[in-house]
């Protein structure tokens, strides 16, 4: 009897050693996440500052705005591509980074891959209003905290969602190239709409995936795979909510 109570405390330290260890865990995928939040929307914010100017020049963009020379050499010179590809370049390097660089590199190489996006996406500034762009953002945060919360809580297994989730990412991706060359606002509407949803589910997905993931490796208490973990959670709920934002302000943002 003695024994069973023996054994049954020291499962319970261990659920409490887990469980401990799991918020750690989410507080630091969280906090790597809203960081690089925090350094895209600078990026863009102050790239955005210096490439445009009230000063009348020849590259005018709207009745009180002009384009400065970066500016003209961001948005309507050939770097436009450059700048556009290197998050993209990016993000599919980051398996290699993960399996070459330590936890705080790849930490280091997730920062830079934050300010790349945030320079791609400093045009915003331009087409939209800036409290558009506010309202949106706030409005994607409070959806991201809600699924990403029911993610993390509901008892109900969705793994099952990934493999559809990726199709529906793949479908959108195609989609989009097809609508350059099409240039069809309805079909642009429809990818934006249809996008919302699927990152939607991809925030209550991955929420649980990086707890499922914590769970089954919790035992073995390696340390530099917690924290490359962190990491890769934190760049797959950053995509989530870039996404969702950006599919957001497509629909709901008041254009410039």
């Amino acid at each position: 009897m003695a024994q069973y109570e023996t054994m049954k405390t020291a499962a319970g330290v261990r659920t409490a050693a887990i469980d401990a260890g799991l918020r750690a865990h989410m507080n630091k995928v969280y906090g790597t996440m809203s960081i690089g939040m925090v350094i895209t929307a600078l990026a863009a914010w102050a790239i955005s500052g210096l490439a445009t100017t009230t000063v009348p020049t020849e590259y005018q963009i709207g009745a009180n705005e002009y384009l400065t020379q970066l500016g003209y050499m961001m948005y309507a010179t050939p770097l436009k591509w450059v700048l556009f590809l290197l998050p993209l370049a990016m993000v599919f390097g980051f398996g290699v980074a993960a399996n070459k660089l330590s936890a705080s590199g790849l930490g280091t190489y997730f920062f830079a891959y934050a300010a790349a996006v945030g320079i791609s996406l400093s045009s915003i500034f331009l087409i939209y209003t800036g409290f558009s762009i506010m309202q949106i953002f706030l409005i994607t945060a409070i959806a991201f905290a809600s699924l990403s919360l029911w993610g993390y809580t509901t008892k109900k297994d969705i793994s099952a969602w990934g493999s559809f989730l990726i199709m529906g990412v793949v479908g959108l991706i195609v989609a989009m190239i097809v609508n350059i060359f099409l240039q069809s606002e309805a079909i642009m509407f429809a990818i934006s709409a249809i996008g919302v949803l699927i990152f939607a589910g991809l925030t209550a997905y991955d929420t649980q995936k990086i707890k499922t993931e914590y769970l089954q490796h919790a035992a073995h208490g390696d340390s530099e795979w917690l924290g490359k973990a962190a990491v890769m959670g934190a760049l797959n709920l950053y995509l989530d909510f870039i996404n969702m934002f950006i599919f957001l302000l497509s629909i709901f943002g008041n254009r410039e």
